[in-house]
């Protein structure tokens, strides 16, 4: 049997079969947010061989998904990673309703039940402004016009940047340390220019960028798994 290039069913043990006409080997993906595990085949492979193949590699999928961290609610008394550095939560009810830092503190009040919902609010309004303000920093030192900055909550993206010059990011960034987060930023301003990963758009990222952008791009790699856990 052939796949055709529409068909997307669905694998023992929650593996989610992918057709690409792209994809010249198959492999397997496992995602961080939810323990799902894609499974991607080039065209024409037959459904007997991607179902063997996946079965071969129960093995690998059980370690995978095993090492997922734990969801990491948002409630009163944890440690919350903010800007490179960690903000305990501390909730009276009694307390504004709003969230605000102090120190080496987020303070809330009001209801209990709604204290996660309310954090994370306030989360994204706080990776809104930043981000905003850092993208307008880096577009006026690359001579670019951006459109418009948004956040969303994507997993495959940390920063995406459009033809149409809108710029979007992960809230998530605001988690990070903010050498991570303003090197996200130049990376996307920089695709204003150069809408490519070529040696000339790196060249810009570099004159863009304060730090090492490899660097950055390491701490996500090895960290942001465990960023797209907090508050889900």
């Amino acid at each position: 049997m052939i796949f055709k290039k529409a068909a997307t069913p669905v694998l023992p043990d929650g593996v989610t079969l992918k057709v690409s006409a792209r994809a010249k080997v198959m492999r397997l993906k496992v995602d961080h947010r939810t323990g799902g595990v894609v499974l991607t085949v080039p065209r024409r492979v037959s459904q007997a061989r991607a179902l063997a193949w996946a079965q071969s590699q129960k093995d690998w999928i059980a370690r995978a998904r095993a090492a997922i961290p734990d969801r990491q609610p948002l409630e009163p008394g944890m440690q919350l990673p903010f800007r490179g550095r960690d903000l305990v939560i501390l909730w009276d009810e009694k307390a504004p309703r709003i969230p605000h830092l102090i120190g080496d503190a987020i303070h809330l009040g009001g209801p209990r039940d709604t204290v996660e919902a309310r954090l994370l609010r306030w989360l994204r309004q706080e990776a809104l402004c930043i981000l905003s303000e850092e993208t307008r920093f880096y577009a006026v030192k690359a001579g670019v016009a951006v459109t418009r900055v948004g956040v969303g909550d994507t997993i495959s993206r940390w920063g995406s940047c459009s033809s149409s010059g809108a710029i979007r990011y992960s809230w998530r960034l605001i988690l990070a340390p903010d050498s991570v987060r303003r090197a996200t930023v130049a990376h996307e301003v920089a695709h204003r220019v150069h809408m490519n990963h070529g040696p000339d758009f790196h060249s810009l990222v570099a004159k863009l960028f304060e730090g090492n952008s490899d660097a950055a791009r390491d701490w996500l790699r090895k960290h942001g798994a465990g960023l797209h856990r907090i508050g889900r």
